[in-house]
């Protein structure tokens, strides 16, 4: 798969990623595929087990919970991230609103970089315990 867009996104923004460094985040980049859908076309579905995650390059997908829209992701944004680190059902159902171009991480090739960089798993469970800390704040802020 072409990697020229991959080369170029900066996975630093994203929660799960965030605390990696230049090299980790190279070899993450290294692992994404990239893919385009036609509008329409469901990327996850509500319910559904979760298998890889996606980075939205271009264009525009609604995001339905319980068969109603919740919002709208375009450029830049992402989802399906916890997919990568469970098998739990999608808490959404997500579809292409327009014609995409998507970069997407597969979980057995971030399972696959974790055996090779056990570092890179160590830095994540750092995030997540940041993430868990802030809903717990809010959570517990009302």
């Amino acid at each position: 798969m072409p990697r020229a867009i991959a080369k170029e996104v900066d996975l630093s923004n994203i929660w799960l990623f965030a605390p990696c460094s230049a090299r980790d985040l190279r070899k993450v980049r290294q692992s994404l595929d990239e893919i385009t859908v036609e509008a329409g076309e469901i990327l996850c579905e509500e319910g559904a087990a979760g298998h890889e995650f996606f980075l939205i390059v271009k264009g525009t997908a609604v995001v339905k919970r319980k068969g109603r829209k919740v919002t709208t992701l375009g450029p830049g944004k992402w989802f399906g991230e916890l997919a990568l680190l469970d098998r739990q059902p999608r808490s959404a159902t997500i579809i292409a609103d327009t014609d995409m171009v998507l970069l997407v991480l597969e979980q057995r090739h971030f399972l696959g970089l974790l055996d090779t960089m056990p570092s890179l798993a160590r830095k994540m469970l750092a995030a997540m315990a940041t993430r868990l800390r802030e809903a717990d704040t809010l959570a517990f802020a009302g």
